[in-house]
């Protein structure tokens, strides 16, 4: 597997299907950052990150089951309804925010363990989001088979997380530097709406890493 085949495919899918991605993901995002600036406006500057934490898992698992929904219906060549998408999200929200919450306490516990725990978890964990809306498993079987499909591909997958999430975050935090206590809201809310989306391609990279690593396994099961 090569890390920089698996950023250019997937950078061509998000170039080709931009439109749509918007229109299913875009106003949850925009949802999302607006419910995150009013708590922020309520708690404060000194409010806790568990606030932002709490208004994500409203948000992220639904346009993030839609993107992986829509992923799997292109993938075979198909052109998914957006409300279809989302219905089917909805139904699994309860699970995925499940999931997402887990996921998230066991990642702040490894980075609070001089960090590099927290990564090895969030490696091992970057299938069990797929595994879960595409194979309809359980939260601890996702979990539990994210850690087995990842066995032995730690660092293909490490190189390709990095090589799309560290651009990412120095565009998240030099934004965030910028504007930093001087912002309107209005500006606040278009910068965190365009980063949230952004964050939706690293998304649809670990979805191409996973039909690469999965599809081996399914075979031998059948």
């Amino acid at each position: 597997m090569n890390p920089l085949i698996v950023l250019r495919d997937s950078f061509y899918f998000f170039r080709s299907n931009l439109w749509a991605i918007v229109r299913l993901c875009l106003p949850l995002v925009v949802m999302e950052a607006l419910a995150k600036e009013l708590v922020d406006q309520v708690t404060g500057p000194e409010g806790s990150a568990l606030y932002d934490i709490a208004v994500g898992l409203l948000f992220y698992p639904m346009y993030t089951a839609a993107l992986i929904l829509f992923l799997d219906a292109r993938t075979d060549g198909y052109e998914p309804h957006g409300r279809h998408l989302l219905g089917k999200a909805l139904h699994l929200w309860p699970r995925f925010a499940l999931l997402a919450g887990m996921s998230t306490a066991l990642i702040m516990l490894g980075m609070s363990l001089f960090f590099l725990p927290g990564l090895f978890v969030m490696i091992k964990l970057a299938f069990a989001e797929y595994l879960l809306v595409l194979r309809n498993l359980t939260p601890l079987q996702a979990m539990r088979e994210s850690f087995q499909l990842t066995t032995g591909k730690f660092w293909p997958i490490l190189t390709t997380v990095l090589a799309v999430m560290v651009p990412l975050w120095l565009l998240d935090g030099l934004s965030a530097m910028a504007w930093a206590d001087t912002q309107p809201t209005p500006i606040t809310l278009l910068i965190d709406s365009v980063n949230s989306f952004l964050q939706l391609f690293p998304s649809i990279v670990m979805f191409r890493l996973f039909m690469l690593m999965a599809e081996p396994v399914s075979r031998r099961s059948q």
